[in-house]
């Protein structure tokens, strides 16, 4: 087919890009531009990068984001590599997607109802003689709750990146006497960092802009630049300010994506 039919038949897609994509970020960084006064200023961006209050706003943002994904990491990588040498992997797949399709605000109280005062966890305790715990609006829970939702983010790229290493290069690596753990750490992880690449940036980007589990789970102890967003069209009607960290959080994003992009197709190289 030719470039041009192509490029015809994509036109529905094009206009999608440019109403619901491209004319909201256009909108958010003219926006950005304005004060709560409605005339043109500069001050939203001097505020924000002169502030203390937005630059450990700033700083926790990526604390917490690193915390999510590393926690996630943890829990995905040796899961994606059980599950890759399991008989039955397509059902396991299944059951570790199957949290997905559930509704994150349902999720969300879900774990309010397992992590309350009077939940089966703190029943659990109690029957254990240890009395009822504050287990809602601390670090921990938030941390927790987070991990759990974005850990099929982080899974599903590893475990496709793992799941496609030719068995050969393995059973190379058996024949010349490596032991188990070496293969791992040699061949399996190296040939997986393209999926680790990604399930990085699956998560760790969501993760800065979080609002909805600082509120219900965090308890606003947890405060990111998403909670500040939130704060400022919702709540203070600063929509100028609210614009501004919008943009300065895509901004970041748009960089994290730069810098951990996939080199070796544009260097025409091998990844390490």
């Amino acid at each position: 087919m030719k470039k041009t039919n192509i490029h015809l038949l994509a036109i529905l897609y094009y206009l999608w890009l440019a109403i619901f994509v491209i004319t909201p970020l256009l909108v958010l960084f003219q926006r950005s531009f304005i004060g709560i006064d409605g005339q043109f200023t500069l001050a939203n961006y001097q505020h924000f990068f002169t502030s203390m209050e937005y630059i450990r706003m700033t700083l926790s943002s990526f604390w917490y984001a690193f915390l999510v994904t590393l926690f996630t990491f943890l829990l995905a990588y040796p899961l994606a590599y059980i599950l890759s040498k399991s008989k039955n992997k397509d059902l396991w797949l299944m059951l570790i997607i199957l949290p997905t399709w559930i509704n994150l605000l349902l999720k969300t109280y879900a774990f309010i109802g397992i992590l309350g005062n009077s939940g089966p966890l703190n029943n659990f305790f109690e029957a254990l003689g240890f009395g009822r715990q504050q287990l809602l609006f601390t670090d921990v829970s938030f941390l927790l709750v987070a991990a759990y939702i974005e850990l099929p983010f982080m899974f599903l790229p590893i475990f496709n990146s793992i799941n496609e290493i030719q068995p050969s290069l393995l059973e190379a690596a058996y024949d010349l006497g490596a032991s188990k753990m070496t293969i791992i750490r040699r061949v399996i992880f190296p040939l997986s960092l393209r999926g680790v690449r990604s399930g990085v940036q699956a998560v760790f980007i969501p993760s800065l802009s979080l609002f909805m589990l600082t509120r219900l789970i965090g308890g606003n102890r947890v405060i990111t630049l998403g909670t500040a967003v939130e704060q400022h069209f919702l709540v203070t009607q600063d929509w100028g300010m609210g614009s501004t960290i919008g943009v300065v959080l895509m901004l970041i994003m748009f960089i994290i994506l730069f810098t951990t992009r996939d080199r070796s197709k544009a260097g025409g190289g091998q990844d390490a």
